[in-house]
């Protein structure tokens, strides 16, 4: 199975246009305040302490970039939903959340973390609503799922299940995940290498092709 070998902090960023060079594929992780999103991202690249965790929703505020293996991007971005901050900066991180999706053009994929204890919240859905009208690939990701029982996991997937099925055909690519036990790790690394297959030459050409113009 795929592993990451080296993942290396690159930069924070607090706009589009600061980003790094568009020149390699790139994923989003993302999910709400306090989801396990920098514990998951840690375990992926093999790093303990590559992605900072705290127990205080709302750390992550900046686009944060990490080069995973010199070939393509892992972007951690700030959680949506409830932050210890004022409505002002939310609005701030609401916006340059959707501009970065929006409009980087070497994103591959938006990587939606829920926390697989609760069921269906309106947050979520909304994110995700938005993510289908922009035409933006994603994935769904369940975290801690060491967390609760093997009955409770299913209990609360069926519900996630019917209740995206009220307005979607289908669910999305679905990952089960626990930081802790390493769930889902080699899943979720081999989708991204199957992907960086499809896309890496693409996404390369049409760089160097803008640079021409």
């Amino acid at each position: 199975m795929p592993e990451i070998k080296n993942a290396n902090f690159i930069k924070s960023s607090t706009e589009l246009k600061d980003c790094p060079t568009p020149h390699l594929p790139e994923y989003v992780f993302i999910g709400r305040s306090n989801v396990g999103k920098s514990s998951l991202i840690n375990m992926l690249c093999n790093h303990k302490k590559l992605a900072k965790t705290s127990s205080t929703p709302g750390k992550t505020t900046l686009i944060n970039h990490f080069l995973i293996d010199d070939s393509w991007y892992l972007v951690d971005l700030p959680g949506y939903g409830y932050a210890r901050t004022s409505k002002v900066n939310r609005a701030a991180y609401k916006k340059m959340i959707f501009n970065y999706i929006e409009n980087r053009r070497n994103l591959v994929n938006v990587f939606v973390l829920v926390d697989s204890r609760h069921t269906p919240q309106q947050v979520d859905l909304e994110f995700m609503e938005w993510l289908g009208k922009k035409r933006v690939p994603f994935s769904l990701v369940f975290t801690k799922l060491d967390k609760l029982s093997s009955s409770e996991l299913v209990k609360n997937l069926q519900k996630y299940t019917r209740k995206f099925l009220e307005h979607w055909e289908s669910l999305p690519k679905t990952f089960r995940t626990s930081s802790i036990a390493q769930t889902g790790k080699d899943d979720l690394t081999s989708y991204i290498q199957d992907l960086n297959e499809q896309v890496a030459d693409h996404i390369l050409e049409s760089y160097q092709a803008s640079k021409k113009q």
